[in-house]
This record gives C-alpha cells, sequence and structure tokens, in this order.
C-alpha cells in the first residue's frame, strides 16, 4: 500500500540522552498546535515523525507551516510503501529524471532485518535507475540529484528526492520563558527568533512615548511581534507608556546620562514584568559597539539595576548579518518603516560612552524612580499575538 506522507526530521533531539523524550513531546505538541487548522495526523517512528492523512490541496501551507518550527532541521514529501526489495525498486524508477546529468541514491536502513545493508541497497538501486535512465552518471559527492530512501522499523520503506530545510534548534519552550525588549527595529525582532530557537518562549515588553512617538510606530512594533510569533509562538505584549518617565529624565538629569537612566528604568520594568508573569531572562537585541548605548561599560551599568539573566544573542554580530537574518525571517521590510521609537526622543548630542554605576545612582536621586515605574505598570497595554 502507498500513501503520500511529510517526513520530519530533527537534528539536536538526538543529542538529549535521558531527556530525548520530554523534548520530543513537546515538539509533537508544538507541532500540533501549529497545524491545528489542518486536518492531518502525526505518528512517530525510530528517529522520524510523521505528518499523514492531510488533504493534498493543504500540502504546500502544511510544509510552509513545518518549516518555520523550531526543533526540525528537514522535511520532505515522501512516499510511503510497505518494505519490499520490488516496492522500492517500484519507486525510485517514478522520478522523472529529465535533464538530470548525474544522480545518487542514499540508504538508510534503521530496519535490520532487510538482508541488504545500506551500501549494499545504494548499489542495487542505483543499477536499477541506470538500468532505465542509461546516460545518467553516479556522482557519490555533487549529485545533481539524491533519490532518499529509507526503511523504519514500522515495516514501511520512504522514498523522497528533496529535503527540505526547517528552522532548526530546540523545540520552543524547552528552554523556559524570557521577555523580549521589542523596539522598533532591525535588531530585536531578530534577538527573539535567535532565543526562540535555541528553545525560550518569548513575552515582548514594547515603551512608547505618544505623543512624541506616533501611534504607527506602536502599530509597527504590533505587526513585528506579529511576524516573529510565526516562528516564536504565541506572544504577550506589554505596550508601556513612556512618556513622562522620559520627561523627567529630560528635566533631572545629565543630558549625556540621558539614554543610560532611560535604559535602566526599562530594565528596571523589565524585571518586573518577568517576575510577574513567569519570565526568567530579559532579551536584547544590543550588539557590542553599535551605539553609544551599547558598550560594554553601558551594557554592566543597566544590567547593574537587574537581578535576572539578561541574554543578548546578536551581541557579536555586525549590522550586516542581523540584516540577513532580519530579511530571513521577513521583519527587515517593516522595521525599516520610518517611524520613530522612543529610543530617538530627547537624543542628546553627545550620550555618554563609558557611564558608571555611582554616577548613573548620583543622577537618579533625582527622580522617583518607584514612582515612575508603578505609574508605567498601572497603565500598561496588553495584547495577544495569536499564530500557533
Amino acid at each position: 500500500m502507498e500513501k503520500r506522507v511529510l517526513l520530519l526530521k530533527f537534528g539536536e533531539l538526538f543529542l538529549k540522552g535521558k531527556n530525548r523524550r520530554e523534548f520530543l513531546k513537546l515538539l509533537k505538541n508544538n507541532i500540533m498546535l501549529k497545524l491545528k487548522d489542518f486536518k492531518c495526523n502525526l505518528m512517530e517512528t525510530q528517529g522520524r515523525l510523521i505528518i499523514c492523512d492531510y488533504s493534498l490541496g493543504d500540502e504546500d501551507e502544511i510544509v510552509k507551516n513545518v518549516q518555520m518550527m523550531f526543533g526540525l532541521i528537514g522535511v520532505a514529501i515522501a512516499q510511503e510503501i510497505d518494505t519490499s526489495l520490488e516496492n522500492i525498486e517500484d519507486e525510485v524508477l517514478k522520478f522523472d529524471l529529465s535533464g538530470v546529468e548525474t544522480f545518487k541514491v542514499e540508504t538508510k536502513r534503521a530496519d535490520k532485518s532487510f538482508p541488504m545493508n545500506s551500501m549494499e541497497l545504494d548499489k542495487h538501486l542505483g543499477g536499477v535507475v541506470l538500468g532505465k535512465h542509461p546516460n545518467l552518471k553516479v556522482d557519490l559527492y555533487h549529485p545533481d540529484v539524491t533519490i532518499f530512501v529509507e526503511l523504519r522499523v514500522n515495516g514501511k520503506a520512504y522514498v523522497y528526492r528533496d529535503l527540505l530545510p526547517c528552522a532548526g534548534g530546540l523545540p520552543l519552550g524547552s528552554a523556559g520563558k524570557g521577555l523580549l525588549l521589542l523596539s522598533g527595529g532591525i535588531d530585536s525582532p531578530v534577538a527573539g527568533y535567535l532565543m526562540s530557537k535555541r528553545g525560550l518562549a518569548l513575552e515582548a515588553v514594547h515603551f512608547h512615548s505618544y505623543p512624541y512617538t506616533s501611534i504607527q510606530a506602536k502599530e509597527k512594533v504590533i505587526e513585528l511581534a506579529n511576524l516573529i510569533s510565526k516562528y516564536c509562538g504565541n506572544i504577550k505584549l506589554h505596550i508601556i507608556s513612556f512618556t513622562e518617565i522620559q520627561e523627567q529624565i529630560h528635566k533631572n538629569c545629565d543630558e549625556e546620562y540621558m539614554i543610560t537612566i532611560m535604559r535602566r528604568i526599562m530594565m528596571r520594568i523589565a524585571e518586573r514584568l518577568c517576575k510577574a508573569n513567569g519570565c526568567g531572562a530579559i532579551v536584547t537585541g544590543e550588539s557590542l559597539g553599535q551605539v553609544a548605548s551599547q558598550t560594554m561599560q553601558s551594557m554592566t551599568v543597566t544590567n547593574a539595576v537587574v537581578d535576572l539573566p539578561v541574554f543578548r544573542p546578536v551581541i557579536a554580530f555586525d549590522k550586516e548579518e542581523i540584516m540577513d537574518i532580519a530579511r530571513k525571517i521577513g521583519t527587515y521590510e517593516t522595521s525599516i518603516l520610518p517611524y520613530e521609537d522612543c529610543c530617538t526622543v530627547f537624543l542628546p548630542k553627545n550620550p555618554v560612552i563609558k557611564p558608571t554605576i555611582k554616577r548613573a545612582e548620583f543622577l537618579e536621586r533625582n527622580l522617583d524612580i518607584d514612582r515612575l515605574v508603578e505609574n508605567a505598570l498601572n497603565n500598561e497595554e496588553i495584547l495577544e499575538i495569536k499564530n500557533y
């Protein structure tokens, strides 16, 4: 019996030893959540997940969704057949190899009861293909086409030609949950994507300064959250008014320290949100040396006000590298829309690049920080961004 299926491959989960079952359970749950709008079934067989019993009309959309799943490294549209040499021979001969000059057959034999080993089956099936296409040549290193055959222990063989890449990484949620500082720029959506690739589920916080920043700037950030949620799962977005805080900093603190103190208050608010929402870390899009607030000294001063770890996944990336990822995940065009964010409000001409904790603490005495933080949190707006 022959059936068209999607064969899913996962990578790092093989390294998880005794914890592998927990990671796999989470991955399977994530897949079914992602595909909840499609009628299909998910099965498991010795190192592979298989999506079956779906409508062929949904196949392209299912594949597209699966490719965004963290924890998977590849998906193949495969034919599932009963394991026999005759069935496998018939299946490999069905591929259209017109215009192809070189090929190879690559076999994985998980079913050790099959009489041929992988190398013997590769040679045999290669000969079968050459019998029908005598003008082809075998190239084991750089073939135009690779025909894949997998023999699983469920008594089924899976034959396919193309392996499509998936997002890789670890299943979403396997590393806990973090809070992303989401601005309207290029860097922070990429930072969120990269941390989710390592298994971190996300909530996000955005600071806006209406009327100094526009409604369009806020809508831009909501759209960025929606775009990354296709990879990062459902995101609770906390929108915090930062207007009063920035006005008070501008009025009462040295101009060169305005960004430093602003960032310290953002971190205080982020920590409060983390503790209230079960987030174990703060995530930012800071890249070392990119701007004045992203020097080693500046990061040390902002880190000093929180007890949680601060993850900066793009810390060593240059701008081109970050932009390349933004284009890949579809956030770049939205990020470059010309709407201001709160970090550009009251921007000093010469921000300090080597601030000290002592000086920042001295200037903060001019502010009622507890009241400012409390007011901001009491007036937060919460949006649920759902893509799972």
